[in-house]
C-alpha cells in the first residue's frame, strides 16, 4: 500500500490574511494594512484551533503550513502563540514539516532567527522573478537583491528546506528573463522550486490593465516556450518534477501539498481557510471582521459545507492525483471508491491515450509530458456530466 495512504495523519493550514500591499495579480483573500486587527485575529484563530482541536484527537499532525497573505508580517510573538496553541490542542509529530510563506520585503536576519527558533523548518519564498523591472510591473514590494539576500540569510541561519516560487507569462517577460531567474534560483542551492504561469483573475488591477490595453502579456507561443524551458532546465539541474508546477531535490517534496494531491485530510484555520476531512469539504468566512466576530460570539466560522457525490469525489481524486508525476495508483483508487478505474473510464482513457495526453502503466495512470502541458484538457474529461 502507498505509505501516504496508510496512516491517519493530517495536515493543518493556517491562513494569515494580512499583507503590506496587494500584488497586482492577487485575488487571494488578503488585506493590506489592518495592523490594528493582528492581535484580535490571532486571538480568534487560536480560539478556533482550541474549539476544533478535540475533534481530531486520533490523528497526528505531521504537516503545518502557514500561508497568506504575508505571514512573515506578523510579530514573532503572535506566530509563537499560533504554534503553541496547535501543540496544546493537537498531537504533533516529532517529524512535523512546518512551512511558512515569506515575502523577502518583510524579513531580516533577526526575524529569521526567531522564526527558526519557533520550530519552523521549511520556508517558501515568494520570489516570482529576479528582475527588478518585472517585480515592479506586478506590484511586488521587494527587489531582486532583497530576495537573494533573504534566501542567503535563511540558509546561513540553518534553514535547509527552502522553496522559491517563480512565475512565467508576466507582462513584458521573455524566455531570457525566465532563464535568468531560473539560473539565479539554482545558484542559490535551494532544495525546492515552484514555477507557476500567471493567470489573470477578473477584478485584479492586472486584469483591468490588460483589458484596457495598458499592459501586454507574452503571446501563447512565448508562454509555451517559457514552460518548455523551465520544465527542461530544472530536471537537468537536479530538481525532480513531482507535480505539474513543482520541482524538488531528493527528499524535499512539500509534504503538506502532497496531502492535497493525494486526497488526504487537512484542516484549515483562519478566515477563508478550507478543510477536507472524512469526505467533507468546508470553508470559513472570508471577511476578517466577520471571522473575528463569529469566534468572539462562540459561533462557528464555517460558511460552506459540501459533501461531494461519488462521481464528483472520483473526479476530484482523479485530477488531483494526475497533477503528480507519480499519477493515479489504480489499487488506491479501488481502495478509496470500491470501483475499477479502467472499467469506469475506459472510453475517456482510450481517447486521451490516443491523443498522447495519458499513459497507462503497470498499476497506474499518469499524464505524459504533453498531458502535463495541457492538464486542464485531461481534467475536464473526467468531470461528471
Amino acid at each position: 500500500m502507498n505509505i501516504e495512504r496508510s496512516n491517519n495523519n493530517i495536515g493543518l493550514y493556517i491562513h494569515i490574511p494580512f499583507c503590506i500591499k496587494k500584488c497586482l495579480y492577487c485575488d487571494f483573500p488578503s488585506y493590506p494594512g489592518h495592523e490594528h486587527l493582528y492581535h484580535a485575529y490571532i486571538t480568534a484563530l487560536c480560539r478556533e484551533i482550541t474549539d476544533r482541536g478535540g475533534i481530531f484527537c486520533p490523528e497526528i499532525v505531521d504537516t503545518i503550513y502557514i500561508g497568506g497573505g504575508t505571514p512573515s508580517l506578523l510579530p514573532v510573538e503572535l506566530l509563537d502563540s499560533i504554534l503553541s496553541c496547535i501543540r496544546q490542542n493537537f498531537t504533533v509529530s516529532e517529524n512535523v514539516e512546518t512551512s511558512m510563506e515569506i515575502n523577502p520585503g518583510t524579513i531580516n536576519s533577526n526575524k529569521l532567527k526567531e522564526i527558526h527558533a519557533l520550530g519552523v523548518n521549511r520556508l517558501s519564498f515568494g520570489i516570482q522573478t529576479f528582475s527588478d523591472e518585472l517585480l515592479y510591473g506586478i506590484g511586488r514590494i521587494h527587489s531582486a537583491a532583497q530576495g537573494i539576500e533573504a534566501v542567503k540569510q535563511a540558509k546561513h541561519i540553518g534553514f535547509n528546506n527552502i522553496s522559491l516560487d517563480l512565475m512565467y507569462g508576466l507582462p513584458g517577460q521573455t524566455v531570457i528573463d525566465l532563464a535568468q531567474s531560473l539560473s539565479s534560483a539554482v545558484k542559490l542551492q535551494v532544495n525546492h522550486i515552484s514555477v507557476y504561469g500567471l493567470k489573470l483573475e477578473e477584478g485584479t488591477p492586472l486584469f483591468d490593465a490588460h483589458a484596457a490595453g495598458v499592459i501586454v502579456l507574452p503571446d501563447d507561443d512565448a508562454e509555451a516556450a517559457m514552460y518548455d524551458y523551465a520544465t527542461d532546465y530544472l530536471p537537468a539541474n537536479g530538481y525532480h518534477r513531482y507535480e505539474i508546477s513543482n520541482f524538488a531535490r531528493k527528499d524535499y517534496k512539500c509534504r503538506h501539498n502532497l496531502k492535497y494531491w493525494r486526497y488526504r485530510p487537512y484542516v484549515g484555520f483562519g478566515a477563508a481557510a478550507h478543510s477536507f476531512y472524512r469526505g467533507q469539504r468546508t470553508g470559513n468566512v472570508v471577511d476578517v471582521g466577520e471571522y473575528i466576530e463569529r469566534l468572539n460570539d462562540n459561533c462557528s466560522p464555517v460558511s460552506i459545507t459540501e459533501h461531494p457525490g461519488r462521481d464528483q469525489a472520483m473526479a476530484e481524486y482523479i485530477f488531483l492525483s494526475l497533477r503528480t508525476t507519480e499519477g493515479l495508483l489504480l489499487p488506491d483508487f479501488s481502495l478509496e471508491f470500491g470501483a475499477d478505474f479502467i472499467k469506469k473510464y475506459q472510453p475517456v482513457i482510450t481517447r486521451l491515450s490516443n491523443q498522447g495526453l495519458l499513459a497507462i502503466k503497470k498499476n497506474k495512470i499518469a499524464l505524459t509530458p504533453l498531458g502535463m502541458k495541457y492538464g486542464n484538457i485531461v481534467f475536464r474529461s473526467f468531470l461528471p456530466d
